[in-house]
C-alpha cells in the first residue's frame, strides 16, 4: 500500500459531481495500411482477454480506518474490463467537431472511485482512415508529466515491433493477482507517529524559506512596478462563476518550429508564445460576448518539479502565475507583457528550495481547494482566471498495433471559479491543444480555436511583416 501525499489527496477532497477531478487524454491514430476489416473486433477481444495489471492502472483507493489520515492505494489486480474498457463509434466519416463532442460527453462522466480510477474508450469512424483512443484518470493518480511517460512507455518507434505490444495497463506487469500476494498489515501506531513526525519536521524546516516567499508577494502587492503577478489580484470574469457537469471541447494544432521562431524572434520562450496566442484569443471571445474585463486576465501555470529520473505517478507540481496581456490590444505589447510577468515569476519560485515546494504549493492552493470544499467556489474572487499548462511530449513518432500516432490532444479538469482549462502537448514536430470548459458557461467554446490562429497570424505580421504560409503535410499511413 501507498500513503496519497496531501497534494494528490487534495484532488479527492474536492471531487463532487458537477467538478469530477479525472484528466484525459485523446490520441488519434492513423490504421496501417494492411488493417484487416476486423482490426477492432480483433484489438476489442485482445484488450479484455489480457487480465494482468502493473502500476498505476491496477491501484485503488482504500480509505483509512483512522480519522484524519491519508487514503492508501491499494493493488487490485481483479479488475472488470468490461466497465474500463470501451468500444465505440462514429457515423463515418466522423469529422473533429463530431469527435469533440463526443469526448465532452465521455468527460463530463466522473469515474467510479470503488473501482481502480481510469476508464479507455476505442472510437473508430473518423475520417481519413483513423480512429482514436480516449483515456482518462483520476488526478489523485496522475500528473501530466507523469501520463506522457506511460504513454510513452505503452508504444514503440518502430510500426512493426508495435504490433506486439501489450495493453497499457499489461506493460511491466507480473501477471500476480492480487488475492496471491500478502496483504500489507495496517501501520501499528508507532509508525504513524514516526511519519507524522517526519512530516512535521519537514514542514517546520521549511517555514523560512514558505515566509520568504510569501514576503516576496505582498512586497511585490506594494510595489506597482514590480511585475509579479499576484494571487487574488484577478479580475471577477465570466470564466469565474459556477460550473455543471457538462462539458465542451475543442482542439488546435501548430507546428513547433513555427511557434519556436516566433518565440526567437519576441526574445521569449515556448510558453510566452502559447500565453500569447491564449491571450490573444480570449480577448477576442471575450469581447465578442461582450464581457472583456477592464483588467488583464491572469493564468495559474503548472510546473513541474519532477526529476527527469522520477518514473513516480501522482503531482509534482507548483504553480507560477502570469498576465494573459487581455487588456492590452498590440500583440507585441501583449507579448512583452507575458514575457515580463513570466520571468518575474519564474524569479520568485526559484528561490524556494525544492524540499519546500510540496507545502508552497499546498499553502497556495489552500484558499482555492477550500473554497471548492465549502461551496463558495465560482462565488468569489479567483485566485487566478484560468490555468493554461503546457506538457513536453515524445520528439519522435510512435505507433501501437501497427497504427501511427497522429496527434495527442489533452483533456484536463475544470472547477467551480475555473469554468475553462487549455493544455498542451508537444508530440513529433507539433503542438497539440485541448481546450476544456463548462458548456453552461462558455457558449460557443470551439471558437477560441480558430481565434487562436489569428492570434498567431496576428504576431507573425509584428514581427515578420507576414503570417507564415500554411503547410498542406500529406497525411501519413502507417507501415
Amino acid at each position: 500500500m501507498k500513503t496519497l501525499n496531501p497534494l494528490d489527496a487534495s484532488w479527492l477532497m474536492v471531487e463532487s459531481r458537477e467538478t469530477p477531478m479525472h484528466v484525459g487524454g485523446l490520441m488519434r491514430f492513423v490504421l496501417p495500411d494492411d488493417a484487416p476489416p476486423d482490426f477492432f473486433a480483433k484489438l476489442m477481444q485482445d484488450f479484455r482477454a489480457t487480465k494482468k495489471f502493473a502500476p498505476p492502472w491496477n491501484q485503488r483507493l482504500r480509505m483509512p480506518s483512522l480519522k484524519g489520515l491519508m487514503p492508501v492505494w491499494e493493488i487490485d489486480d481483479d479488475i472488470d474490463l468490461e466497465h474500463h474498457v470501451r468500444h465505440s463509434a462514429l457515423p463515418r466519416p466522423g469529422g473533429e467537431r463530431e469527435l469533440g463532442q463526443l469526448i465532452a460527453r465521455f468527460h463530463s462522466q466522473p469515474l467510479d472511485l470503488t473501482r481502480p480510477p481510469w476508464e479507455c474508450e476505442v472510437i473508430e469512424g473518423l475520417a481519413d482512415g483513423q480512429f482514436a483512443m480516449y483515456v482518462k484518470m483520476h488526478h489523485s493518480l496522475i500528473d501530466g508529466i507523469s501520463g506522457i511517460k506511460l504513454l510513452e512507455k505503452a508504444m514503440s518507434s518502430d510500426a512493426r515491433s508495435s504490433r506486439k505490444l501489450p495493453p497499457f495497463w499489461a506493460l511491466g506487469s507480473t501477471g500476480g493477482k492480487a488475492s496471491k500476494r500478502p496483504k500489507a498489515p495496517p501501520p501499528t501506531p508507532a509508525e504513524v507517529v514516526s511519519n507524522l513526525t517526519e512530516l512535521v519536521r519537514d514542514q517546520i524546516g521549511s517555514l523560512p524559506d514558505i515566509a520568504r516567499a510569501f514576503g516576496s508577494m505582498i512586497g511585490a502587492f506594494r510595489n506597482k512596478e514590480d511585475t509579479l503577478a499576484i494571487p487574488f489580484e484577478s479580475p471577477l470574469s465570466l470564466l469565474n462563476g459556477r460550473i455543471n457537469q457538462e462539458r465542451r471541447f475543442a482542439t488546435q494544432r501548430f507546428e513547433l518550429p513555427r511557434l519556436r521562431k516566433l518565440a526567437e524572434a519576441a526574445n521569449a520562450t515556448l510558453n510566452d508564445v502559447v500565453l500569447a496566442l491564449c491571450g490573444g484569443a480570449l480577448r477576442r471571445f471575450m469581447i465578442e460576448l461582450g464581457e472583456l474585463p477592464e483588467h488583464s486576465l491572469t493564468a495559474g501555470i503548472p510546473v513541474s518539479v519532477r526529476p527527469k529520473d522520477d518514473e513516480g505517478t501522482g503531482n509534482a507540481i507548483t504553480f507560477i502565475i502570469s498576465t494573459l496581456g487581455t487588456d492590452i490590444d498590440a500583440p507585441r505589447e501583449r507579448i512583452q507583457a507575458i514575457t515580463a510577468s513570466t520571468r518575474r515569476a519564474k524569479q520568485h519560485v526559484s528561490n524556494l528550495p525544492k524540499k519546500a515546494m510540496m507545502q508552497y504549493t499546498m499553502l497556495l492552493m489552500a484558499p482555492t481547494m477550500l473554497s471548492l470544499m465549502t461551496g463558495i467556489g465560482g462565488r468569489t474572487r479567483p485566485m487566478f482566471n484560468i490555468t493554461i499548462s503546457n506538457v513536453p511530449g515524445p520528439e519522435k513518432p510512435l505507433y501501437f498495433r501497427g497504427a501511427r500516432l497522429e496527434a495527442a490532444y489533452p483533456v484536463s479538469l475544470v472547477t467551480h471559479g475555473q469554468a475553462i482549462n487549455i493544455t498542451c502537448q508537444s508530440y513529433d514536430g507539433k503542438l497539440a491543444f485541448g481546450i476544456t470548459g463548462c458548456r453552461s458557461t462558455l457558449p460557443h467554446l470551439q471558437r477560441l480555436s480558430p481565434y487562436m490562429q489569428l492570434a498567431l497570424e496576428e504576431l507573425e505580421l509584428e514581427y515578420f511583416g507576414k503570417p507564415a504560409p500554411k503547410k498542406r503535410t500529406p497525411r501519413k499511413r502507417a507501415a
